[in-house]
């Protein structure tokens, strides 16, 4: 196989009519095609359509993967969601595209991935898997939650120029919910720089204070207001009316502490400063938890030689018994055995005593040269 595409499309807010899926049908005559979603993969050629046209006209998400290492994501939300301001400085040609028209009452962002250097990754991965672990992002993003459009961003990696200012840091960005951390793999994007950046991420605020908080922002809410959003409610809309009571909320908290309205925004080169020194931290913490787990092996292992060195005549008899099998399959049990056998002693008694019993357990094997080679390969045996 060549190469390998994945396509992947749903449609969320609208299913698709009968009349829109034999558009799509038109297509492609192979492809899984329901209300919901559109569904093929190519290992030679390509979808003959534009997905850029296809999510402007049908679909809410798009997922593509192909086997020469690059991926994408697009979600289609509603032109209500996010003012252009709110949206200004994510956008990234390497890593975040937004898209929007005057004709149409949408955002359309999409999140690139072109140059993967884990080849392995796209060998392995058929790009089935993606669209339900990254498609709640739509949801998160349609309560306003800008935490992937900032994951976007950051993707952009080292095509960010060290004078560049990030984005607004979005509160919670040290605590990723599940579809964010589906986002950070579907991007690689680089653990020491995400973990620069939310260290300028604001701790959400606890449950008891946001409570507390919300009570007394209530209490300034006029009754024509909270009658608009109960209607908006009440008319099945009720993402919108969510959305609606987030920005107002939103906004009252930053009349509440203006002066910590919005955290610093930081320069690249700072990020990346930050990203070095979380990268030692991050090597320190791999090399104790790998120096631990090394621990634990070691013990276990030589627990298990220890119990092996107390009926070590079983043993020598068990490998003596694969070895006149005369067979390749005999010979390699004999060999995991010996080895076993080889650390025991070196734990218990010493190197001399394995050799002393090795040539004893060799007298009635002497003439299995297959054997004697495989020992001698195992470092068991210098004839």
């Amino acid at each position: 196989m060549s190469e390998y595409q994945y396509y992947e499309f749903a449609a969320i807010d609208q299913p698709l009519t009968r009349t829109e899926m034999a558009e799509l049908r038109a297509v492609s005559t192979r492809a899984a095609i329901t209300p919901g979603s559109f569904i093929d993969h190519y290992e030679w050629g390509d979808l003959k359509a534009d997905p850029a046209d296809w999510m402007r006209r049908y679909f809410d998400a798009f997922v593509y993967s192909a086997n020469w290492c690059c991926c994408q994501l697009s979600l289609r939300l509603p032109k209500a969601v996010f003012s252009e301001a709110a949206l200004e400085f994510f956008a990234h040609s390497n890593a975040l595209l937004i898209e929007s028209s005057d004709s149409y009452s949408y955002w359309i962002f999409s999140w690139l991935l072109d140059e993967s250097e884990d080849h392995d990754r796209f060998v392995e991965d058929d790009g089935s898997s993606w669209m339900r672990r990254l498609i709640p992002l739509r949801d998160e993003l349609m309560r306003g939650d800008l935490r992937p459009l900032y994951l976007g961003w950051l993707a952009a990696g080292d095509a960010l120029h060290d004078d560049m200012l990030e984005p607004e840091v979005p509160s919670g960005l040290a605590d990723l919910s599940p579809a964010q951390q589906a986002l950070v793999e579907f991007l690689e994007i680089d653990p020491d720089l995400l973990e620069a950046a939310s260290m300028g991420s604001a701790v959400p605020t606890s449950p008891h204070d946001e409570t507390l908080q919300i009570s007394t922002w209530l209490d300034t809410w006029q009754k024509a207001d909270m009658q608009e959003v109960l209607k908006t409610i009440a008319l099945g809309r009720g993402q919108e009316a969510e959305r609606q009571i987030k920005l107002h909320y939103a906004a009252w908290c930053k009349t509440q502490h203006p002066a910590s309205s919005g955290a610093t925004r930081r320069r690249v080169a700072e990020l990346r400063q930050l990203a070095q020194s979380a990268g030692e931290r991050r090597r320190v913490r791999e090399a104790k938890a790998h120096a631990k787990r090394e621990t634990k092996r070691r013990q276990k292992r030589e627990a298990e030689l220890r119990q092996i060195m107390r009926t070590p005549n079983k043993y020598w008899q068990a490998a003596s018994a694969q070895a006149s099998r005369g067979s390749a399959v005999g010979y390699e049990e004999t060999v995991n055995i010996l080895k076993a056998l080889a650390e025991g002693y070196a734990l218990v008694a010493g190197a001399e005593a394995f050799d002393r019993q090795l040539r004893r357990f060799l007298v009635p094997h002497a003439k299995r040269a297959a054997l004697l080679r495989r020992l001698t390969e195992a470092g068991l045996w210098s004839g």
